[in-house]
């Protein structure tokens, strides 16, 4: 059988949390064909289908949607980890 999924990630170096992006990449069978970044803003895409996939979802209401995950997901967490990472040490 073939593989798709989707992993979504927040990378913060640092405690500003404008350092802080918000990844969502999508792969088939371990391919990583398209991929949004909050850095960049948009959809990019790493094969023909990805691409493709990535020139609509840029021109619709997705790429909108998708912009304000670093705020929801990421934010969110950040204080959730740095709390718990304190109580910790």
């Amino acid at each position: 059988g073939f593989r798709h999924y989707t992993v979504a990630d927040c990378e913060f170096n640092s405690s500003k949390l404008n350092d802080v992006e918000y990844t969502q990449s999508y792969y088939y069978n371990k391919l990583e064909y398209v991929r949004f970044s909050s850095s960049v803003g948009k959809y990019v895409g790493y094969t023909e289908y990805g691409i493709k996939n990535a020139e609509r979802w840029n021109n619709g209401p997705e790429v909108i949607a998708r912009r304000g995950e670093k705020e929801r997901y990421c934010f969110h967490n950040v204080g959730i980890d740095v709390e718990a990472d304190l109580t910790k040490s």
